[in-house]
């Protein structure tokens, strides 16, 4: 083998080490980006079998926490046990979540509570009421939750305005102790 061959498989084995490191390193970041498009999946599905529950309504509120390892924790509140019941079996369904540490509260039973419920809705949503569009929407944004007389909004609304106007209302029925607003403005971006 002639010195000129010997330098050329040198130069041709250091080009291939480098291709194939090339390789590795685009193979590592293309797990990572598949990683973080799986988990985005993961994500949205969670939100779209959470929303699509049978007794899932504007008097509950659920949210789903996904780590990396693949446990889900569901957190919120709900009226009826069947709504927490069900939302961890839903969420326990999907591929890719591994396990699920189920800590949404149902609500505890009282008539005074529910017939706040009642009086916020049509309060809030009476078809003369800014807030009506929310109302009409297949699943409403904004979310009343009742707990011993205490009211928390949580939910999105497209503007500040909105958002002001579901705490003044929600404020101003008879029987309440107090109103949390926790409203989001949609597109409003970090504070």
């Amino acid at each position: 083998m002639t010195k000129l061959m010997r330098t050329f498989l040198v130069l041709l084995a250091a080009s291939l080490i480098s291709i194939s490191g090339g390789r590795a390193y685009g193979d590592n970041r293309t797990a990572q980006s598949a990683q973080k498009d799986s988990q985005a999946f993961i994500v949205q599905e969670i939100r779209h079998r959470l929303v699509l529950l049978p007794h899932y309504n504007l008097f509950d509120w659920l949210e789903g926490e996904l780590s990396p390892e693949g446990v889900v924790t569901l957190r919120g509140e709900v009226v009826k046990p069947a709504t927490k019941s069900d939302a961890e079996a839903a969420v326990r369904g999907i591929e890719g979540v591994e396990k699920v540490e189920n800590e949404i509260e149902v609500l505890p039973l009282s008539n005074d509570d529910e017939q706040l419920r009642v009086v916020l809705y049509r309060v809030m949503f009476a078809w003369s009421s800014p807030l009506f569009r929310y109302a009409t929407q297949a699943v409403p944004s904004i979310h009343i939750i009742v707990r011993n007389s205490h009211v928390t909004l949580k939910g999105v609304v497209a503007n500040a305005q909105d958002s002001d106007i579901a705490y003044m209302k929600a404020n101003g029925v008879s029987g309440i102790f107090d109103v949390k607003n926790e409203l989001k403005i949609e597109n409003a971006g970090p504070k």
